[in-house]
């Protein structure tokens, strides 16, 4: 950021002399008013003005960046600091007015696979939570490169973070689960959940398991590629996070009985469900905590597709007295976003209604 910026120490004192609370609340002075509105408009500007400049550095042909020794790490560097930038809901927003959102989308083709990555990286972070850039991004095309990079790039980290860009793009965003649906995106999962990365395999989980709770519909695609199986065997993977996603979505899929999304007679679901339980019965007092979330979705899938209640809640092990402190699902909350949250549950209130479900053809 620009070295002539407004003095964040100055404004980080200023604001916590009115909110620490050791002091009755006084109204501002005009004096106090005025300076606290140049600081912020001060490092608006400021970052307006820097966004603009790496708008144009974005724009410029490699060969002529490598003339003047731009270097790729330079590059990480400025796209580093325009995500800085964009954590803004505001900010992102504008990214577009200055010109800056082609050429950012742009750089997902780059012949630099580290760029392309980080490309990814800064527009999962400017859509993320924000209906009005998902928007901008959906009519700039930049749907199509992120899904190319998903599923065909030969750069794990770029898959990687292609596919994180999209689950932020098409969440709470009609126009984006119908695209992808569209193209097969599916498909794509079904690739990322059989590859040997726990990261790529933790966010196709995740993304999996939010749209298996949109559309009742989806549950029948995923049924039909396979997915039950594939999450059936990673619900025994030695990351807790993938094991958990997993038994997320084949809770998800096991609600509707009528439906026979989940075979619920399968030796193997029954083999993994009684496999986790003796593993948690042994678990020490530490990783049983740590494995909270896991135990209560163990003893509800056994309870849902066995309808009797688990060995776990004979055991006592569904609920503990250290689980009264915060569970981990509100510790991931307390860091969203506020006003990207906001902005998300707005974008719901202002959705069409669901499109018809479609699936097109494999690529």
């Amino acid at each position: 950021m620009a070295n002539n910026g407004p003095s964040w120490d100055g404004l980080l004192k200023w604001s916590l002399s009115h909110s620490d609370g050791a002091s009755p609340s006084r109204p501002l002075s005009e004096e106090d008013r005025q300076w606290f509105m140049e600081a912020m408009q001060g490092h608006t500007i400021d970052s307006i003005s820097r966004m603009k400049q790496i708008s144009q550095i974005m724009k410029m042909p490699d060969h002529l960046l490598e003339s003047q020794g731009v270097t790729t790490e330079d590059l990480e560097g400025m796209l580093d600091e325009l995500q800085e930038h964009v954590e803004s809901i505001d900010l992102a927003n504008d990214l577009h007015s200055i010109g800056g959102l082609v050429p950012l989308l742009s750089y997902l083709k780059n012949s630099n696979a580290k760029i392309r990555a980080k490309a990814a990286d800064v527009l999962a972070t400017v859509v993320q939570n924000n209906p009005r850039s998902q928007q901008l991004v959906m009519e700039a095309n930049g749907f199509e490169p992120l899904l190319t990079n998903f599923i065909t790039d030969h750069d794990i980290r770029v898959r990687t973070k292609a596919l994180g860009a999209i689950s932020s793009l098409i969440r709470h965003n009609q126009q984006g689960i119908t695209a992808f649906r569209l193209a097969n995106g599916y498909a794509g999962l079904r690739e990322a959940l059989v590859s040997d990365t726990v990261r790529f395999q933790r966010k196709a989980l995740n993304l999996i398991h939010y749209l298996l709770q949109e559309s009742n519909s989806d549950c029948r695609i995923v049924r039909d590629l396979g997915f039950p199986r594939i999450m059936i065997h990673l619900a025994s993977n030695q990351d807790l996070e993938v094991r958990e996603f997993a038994l997320r979505g084949l809770l998800e899929l096991s609600r509707e009985e009528s439906e026979r999304n989940l075979d619920r007679a399968d030796v193997n679901l029954r083999q993994l469900l009684e496999e986790r339980t003796r593993r948690i019965i042994a678990m020490s007092e530490e990783d049983l905590y740590a494995a909270r979330e896991e135990r209560e979705l163990v003893d509800i899938l056994w309870t849902v597709c066995y309808d009797e209640p688990s060995l776990l809640r004979e055991r006592g092990l569904v609920y503990l007295p250290c689980d009264d402190e915060m569970a981990p699902d509100v510790v991931r909350d307390r860091f969203e976003p506020p006003l990207r949250a906001w902005a998300a549950r707005r974008g719901d209130d202002m959705n069409e209604p669901p499109v018809p479900l479609l699936l097109g053809p494999a690529q």
